[in-house]
């Protein structure tokens, strides 16, 4: 992708951070039995890889690559939000 698309992104990027961390705050006082353990986990993951996702498809290669990389940013939202 060129670089004036990564500026529009940008706020995409930050949000996802800033969710990001909100996760990590939340899962540090869930509680620590085996619910809390695994379900942590899981919305850690999913949580943390929308970032992560959104950032690859800053470096995308095309645009095909980029829709795909947003796209599984959206399900790893989507996922959280299950969750």
């Amino acid at each position: 992708m060129s670089q004036d698309h990564s500026q529009e992104l940008e706020p995409i990027v930050d949000r996802a951070y800033r969710f990001a961390l909100r996760v990590v705050k939340l899962v540090q006082v869930t509680p620590c039995d085996v619910v809390g353990t695994v379900l942590g986990r899981q919305v850690l993951r999913a949580a943390t890889s929308v970032g992560a996702n959104a950032e690859e498809a800053i470096a995308a290669s095309s645009k095909r690559d980029f829709a795909n990389k947003m796209n599984i940013a959206l399900k790893e939202a989507r996922e959280t939000h299950y969750k």
